[in-house]
């Protein structure tokens, strides 16, 4: 796809709203003048006040113009007659129109500070083209996280562990994860070396004062290791960390197939208070296609397990438009999910692949998969709403299916509080592990500092005194802050 921007600044908006439409396309934008060609191109041109966009969808063509009716918002007149002119050839309509972003709670709360919500509310619909759906969800997701962000202080934070290894690794995973069989020779020293790790960043949060509110398991899937490693895990956490303030304790157990009694005691043993296992579908045809070598069978089983070892907070995610699923299969899923009340629910939407390519017309014109998944999400979220779960945290991930959200569900008083720490930048973040990222908050300034652990398991093990180097930055981070 080519971009051609003339006189004007907006690139990043033209090509941010041109994904939406054209997820799969790698983006070419160039200024003023273009002599490539692309069976889509799009023309974008700011002239003596006039916004004109001229796009070319293989064998279709439109061109609108529009005189500028505020010369301080063409940036948004000129992403609103793109939005209108791509929606109109390829025939769809998106429920979040033009907004783009990962998290559309924190834009609707700056707006309601500095104005009102209904006002808010009324700038998604008309300048952003949200649906008052979408709006509303906005709204409450906004109100639930409030009354998490509220209890941060200025010197709380969050410790983020990272177990980037799985029993196998599925289709449509974008994180860094490893198959275990692959990689069993790595284990063992990754868990030594994280514990150091936990040693060194424990010395830090002493040494600063600072207040852990959340601890929360990562991955991949942290039940792949053994009960004796994650024994090893918590006990290096609880020698090194003052737990006396911590709200809630998550550990992913998501692969069903990494659940057994052993390590379920081990996680309870430790004060663990949240866990997630996650069935993604209940359809074993589905399960098989994705690579998830485990059965519905055997995630209603570990359920059981979980319930008979005292867990009382179990989360379960569920994928909108896996591969081969069905409108009736995804409900299907969703609804046993509920009967088996389940503390909370995330619904993701199946996030595009980077690297892929429209190739034929016939692929640019159809939206029937978009549309089945909008159905998925609709479904849910009314499900939910029905069976009283509220939504309480929300991200929305380039290239996802329709461009669509992730929502986490929960019964009341069961909000992952994490989550809406972390997708709010409430405060710092300090992440052991590999692939992990530490980030450092200002609660004055909202200023974010980012240190990165280097991404897979054998960097990890071979540079880790690196590792304990980068460390240095959190103290002159809060030096620097006066913190």
């Amino acid at each position: 796809m080519i971009i051609l921007v003339k006189n004007h600044p907006y690139r990043y908006d033209m090509e941010n709203i041109s994904t939406i439409f054209f997820p799969y396309e790698k983006i070419r934008i160039f200024e003023n003048a273009c002599n490539e060609t692309d069976p889509v191109t799009v023309i974008t041109e700011i002239k003596d006040n006039i916004l004109t966009v001229d796009a070319f969808v293989y064998d279709k063509h439109k061109k609108e113009s529009a005189a500028a009716e505020n010369e301080t918002d063409l940036q948004n007149a000129l992403s609103v007659l793109l939005y209108h002119v791509l929606s109109d050839i390829l025939e769809i309509k998106y429920p979040w129109g033009l907004l783009y972003g990962v998290r559309p709670a924190r834009r609707m709360h700056a707006l309601t500070d500095s104005l009102s919500e209904m006002e808010a509310k009324r700038i998604f619909r008309e300048k952003y083209l949200v649906n008052h759906d979408k709006t509303e969800l906005t709204s409450a997701v906004m109100h639930s996280e409030n009354k998490i962000i509220g209890l941060s202080e200025c010197k709380s934070f969050s410790l983020y562990i990272s177990i980037p290894f799985c029993p196998t690794r599925c289709s449509y995973c974008s994180f860094v994860s490893h198959a275990i069989e692959n990689t069993v020779k790595l284990v063992e020293p990754y868990v030594d070396l994280l514990i150091k790790e936990i040693e060194e960043t424990g010395r830090y949060a002493k040494l600063l004062n600072l207040k852990l509110e959340t601890v929360y398991f990562g991955g991949g899937t942290p039940t792949t290791l053994s009960a004796k490693n994650l024994s090893r895990l918590f006990e290096a956490i609880e020698k090194n960390f003052d737990l006396s303030t911590v709200r809630e304790y998550t550990v992913e157990a998501g692969r069903p197939d990494t659940v057994t009694k052993d390590k379920l005691l081990a996680l309870k043993t430790a004060g663990v208070s949240r866990i997630s296992i996650n069935p993604q579908t209940f359809n074993d045809d589905v399960l098989r296609i994705i690579g998830r070598q485990h059965t519905s069978f055997q995630t209603l089983s570990a359920f059981e397990l979980a319930r008979n070892c005292g867990f009382d907070n179990i989360n379960m995610d569920f994928i909108a438009g896996l591969p081969s699923d069905t409108e009736e299969s995804f409900e299907q899923s969703l609804c046993k999910g509920i009967k088996l009340d389940t503390e909370s629910v995330t619904i993701h939407t199946l996030s595009l692949k980077s690297g892929a390519y429209m190739a034929t017309r016939e692929s640019a014109f159809d939206s029937s998969q978009k549309r089945i998944v909008a159905a998925m999400v609709d479904f849910s979220n009314k499900a939910l709403t029905k069976h009283q779960y509220h939504p309480y945290y929300m991200y929305r991930q380039g290239k996802s299916l329709g461009n669509l959200e992730n929502v986490g569900w929960c019964k009341n008083g069961y909000d992952c509080l994490y989550n809406v720490f972390m997708m709010d930048e409430t405060h710092t973040v300090l992440a052991v592990g590999a692939g992990a990222v530490i980030k450092l908050k200002d609660p004055n300034s909202g200023k974010i500092e980012r240190v990165y652990n280097y991404k897979y398991p054998y960097e990890y093990i071979d540079r880790f005194d690196e590792i304990l180097k980068r460390k240095q930055s959190i103290t002159r981070f809060y030096t620097e802050y006066n913190l």
